[in-house]
């Protein structure tokens, strides 16, 4: 048998003839750019999240760098985050001048530390970002007493985390602007990138409108330097399709879960997911951890089943990030976790045989 660990065919089957629908009434208005689709969107998605606005731009990457650009941090600055996430969280913060200062990770949800947090604010300080990993949302209540203390901003990079939910409230609803991702895989993805950018704060909302269209308020009149990031119409479209269906693919990854769970969960050594009390964990990825993690990969693959690393190296040891002047050891949760979790196939459509083929060949593993 064979599991992918991600099989957008199949989803892409049982909406095939809304998203070419909708697709096709793009092409036949000939709007490309930004538009009424745009529009709709960002109206839908900031009532899915809780959000007042919400602005529709290129690429979740783009809706890092565009909300730390629209609060003016630069050179000088320092922006606290974690070093377990992908690369565009921290690469958004260097490529501004700032400087990304890590906080560890807890060890249980792999979200980042609120105490560790509350420990790296300096006067120095512009900003906290946190990241909701995986699909499940950071401490919020902790990590906002920390940074309001201060008058420090929040954002909350929840790229792999639309729908996901921290004590009633969503993603995206409780710093200052939330960061979303429609890169293909993630739970609610379109056909190539695109992201998006929810606030309760109409001002900032604005000033992030401005400069994702080159900074300009209005044609060939630029009052700041802005960048090229506008969510394109097509996209939009696809998204809107699959937004009507995001909750049922959600309760579809959560209800593999527990079968996960309840089938791994007595295997000597492999440690289940951990769901906070009070949060709903939309499992972008279901992410176990294990020891020989490299060996099992290997042998998962041998055994046609998909599984990936998310993510091997922490970005505080990066390459890229040497100036930074990042040592081993100085996140050891991160660094033990990057040594440690495997990411198994999730998606919806995974059926109830591929997914007890998966664990059997981990209990056979582990035997």
């Amino acid at each position: 048998m064979k599991v992918k660990l991600l099989d957008l065919t199949a989803q892409y089957e049982t909406i095939r003839d809304e998203v070419m629908e909708a697709v096709t009434d793009v092409f036949e208005s000939q709007y490309f750019i930004l538009g009424p689709k745009v529009t709709e969107l960002e109206e839908q998605i900031a009532g899915y999240c809780q959000a007042k606005e919400a602005v529709g731009v290129a690429s979740g990457s783009d809706a890092i760098l565009l909300t730390l650009m629209a609060l003016g941090i630069g050179p000088g600055d320092e922006v606290i985050t974690t070093p377990y996430t992908f690369f565009s969280t921290v690469s958004s913060i260097t490529r501004l001048g700032a400087r990304p200062v890590f906080a560890d990770i807890d060890p249980v949800t792999y979200n980042i530390d609120p105490s560790a947090v509350a420990e790296a604010i300096t006067d120095k300080t512009k900003a906290v970002l946190v990241v909701h990993l995986y699909g499940q949302t950071a401490d919020m209540d902790s990590i906002l007493a920390a940074a309001n203390a201060r008058g420090i901003p929040v954002i909350e990079d929840a790229c792999q985390a639309i729908g996901s939910e921290y004590r009633g409230r969503r993603a995206g609803s409780m710093g200052l602007a939330g960061c979303f991702s429609f890169f293909p895989s993630k739970n609610l993805g379109g056909a190539g990138d695109g992201g998006i950018i929810t606030t309760g704060d109409e001002k900032l909302a604005g000033d992030m409108r401005r400069l994702r269209n080159h900074g300009g308020r209005e044609r060939y009149y630029h009052d700041e330097v802005g960048i090229n990031s506008r969510l394109d119409a097509v996209q939009a479209a696809v998204l809107l399709v699959k937004l009507r269906h995001l909750d049922a693919w959600s309760d579809g990854r959560i209800a593999n879960a527990a079968s996960y769970d309840e089938k791994l969960g007595g295997i000597e050594g492999v440690t289940t997911p951990v769901v906070s009390e009070g949060n709903r964990h939309i499992y972008n990825q279901y992410v176990i951890r294990v020891p020989r993690r490299d060996e099992l990969k290997s042998f998962l693959q041998e055994s046609d089943i998909g599984c990936e690393i998310y993510y091997p190296v922490p970005l505080h040891l990066q390459k890229c990030f040497s100036f930074l002047g990042g040592a081993e050891g100085d996140c050891p949760e991160s660094e033990k976790a990057a040594l440690e979790t495997l990411a198994l196939p999730i998606f919806t459509e995974l059926t109830q045989e591929m997914l007890e083929y998966a664990a059997g060949k981990i209990a056979e593993f582990y035997r």
